[in-house]
């Protein structure tokens, strides 16, 4: 006879249990491995937004009267422009980075609304509404579903401010520090016009022609000139150039004036062409063409630099290169190895092609040719010569809050123009 097999109703009833809680486990695991890598990467998204934002936003902060206007226009655009919640251009919905998103902070990391102020910016959001699936199901399986949300938010921030960068684009010029003198003006004033001599070398206390590279070579500072040098870092020791073959070519196309039908696309004009000397700008020292009013006696062409740049206006002024000549060097004949100026307004050449070309980064070097420092200048008139001396204004050390030359480069330098860094 057959022995039938004992079954018992206890074991049976230890399986729907059981499997319960292998179930719970089961969908735990998956879900903290799809819900929260996708939260995961929401978040990693999220954060790039906000870096883009803060670093954006912190380049503007150059204690201007607009510079939270601009940090706050920057911020939103870079921030904004970068997908997020599995790359959704529009967030999936949930709003984007608004003027509400953005703290500003002063020097001593203190809440301000001042933009004389602000030192450092702060990209803040919460992005809402990121679906879970399978943690959400946990909820199943315990008294309180409200402990496995079917939605979950994620959030960051991100500060940043502006510091010396480790490499700068400077051109090759530079001012030799004078005895005695020190940072952050080296004996001058912001808005003093100075001179680069031509024909000679600047002494100490003056500005002279030096090649970035290190070399003699007359022609590199042309081409220095022309095509920039962005390795320049503290330390360096700079060449000194003999005759300045064709530099005024490459100095004057920053001014949006060319030989014989050069292509203003390749050598870029700045935003705005009109040009400066004492004829035309009868200021006394410190004379302030970048920013100034024109002092009665001016020519009535003449507004400072960041109205004819907002104009896009031209070295001819709208009229000939022969006009231009006549009102900035009192000749129309300054000019004739030169024949093309790119012509003015949003829709010319200055407005469609132009870059800020005539804010310049120069070294400041000591006795033996060593760059310790950048000054920021302003370029204010053409060159008819490769040996003519060169006007230019001095607009403050480029390490300053309120210096309006910037630089692209890695954080990190110990002088020299400021670029944004995250912080904090």
């Amino acid at each position: 006879m057959t022995r039938r097999p004992c079954v018992s109703h206890g074991s049976q009833g230890a399986v729907l249990p059981t499997a319960a809680m292998l179930l719970f486990f089961l969908f735990g695991f998956m879900g903290l491995a799809l819900d929260f890598g996708r939260m995961f990467i929401v978040r990693t998204e999220l954060q790039t937004a906000l870096d883009s934002c803060a670093l954006a936003a912190a380049q503007e902060l150059d204690a201007q009267a607009n510079s939270i206007t601009r940090a706050l226009s920057a911020g939103m655009s870079a921030g904004n422009a970068n997908p997020v919640n599995l790359q959704s251009a529009d967030w999936a919905g949930q709003g984007q980075l608004t003027e509400a998103s953005f703290t500003f902070y002063d020097e001593a990391y203190g809440v301000t609304t001042d933009p004389l102020a602000a030192t450092y910016v702060e990209c803040a959001h919460s992005h809402g509404n990121v679906r879970t699936w399978l943690l959400h199901m946990m909820g199943m399986f315990v008294r309180d579903a409200s402990a496995f949300p079917q939605t979950r938010t994620v959030g960051g921030r991100a500060v940043a401010t502006r510091v010396s960068a480790q490499t700068t684009c400077p051109i090759p010029v530079a001012l030799k520090r004078a005895p005695g003198s020190s940072r952050p003006l080296y004996g001058f004033l912001v808005g003093q016009w100075v001179t680069v001599y031509g024909a000679r070398l600047g002494g100490p206390g003056e500005f002279g022609w030096y090649n970035l590279d290190g070399s003699t070579n007359a022609r590199s500072t042309r081409d220095q000139l022309i095509e920039g040098r962005c390795e320049t870092r503290v330390g360096d020791e700079l060449g000194t150039p003999g005759a300045k073959a064709s530099v005024h070519e490459a100095w004057n196309y920053r001014f949006g004036i060319y030989r014989n039908n050069e292509d203003p696309s390749v050598n870029r004009p700045d935003f705005s062409g009109y040009a400066y000397t004492s004829l035309n700008w009868r200021n006394a020292m410190p004379q302030n063409a970048f920013e100034g009013d024109p002092a009665p006696g001016s020519h009535e062409s003449a507004q400072n630099f960041r109205e004819k740049r907002r104009t896009y206006g031209s070295f001819h002024d709208g009229g000939s290169i022969q006009e231009g000549s006549l009102i900035v060097f009192g000749r129309r004949n300054a000019l004739n190895s030169f024949h093309d100026v790119a012509t003015p307004g949003a829709a010319g050449q200055h407005g469609q092609l132009g870059a800020n070309r005539r804010l310049a980064l120069v070294p400041v070097i000591d006795e033996a040719n060593r760059v310790i420092d950048y000054m920021c200048i302003f370029m204010l008139h053409p060159l008819t010569g490769p040996q003519d001396d060169a006007q230019i204004e001095v607009r403050g050390n480029a390490g300053s809050l309120n210096s309006p030359c910037t630089t692209s480069g890695l954080p990190g330098g110990s002088a020299g123009p400021l670029v944004p860094a995250l912080v904090r």
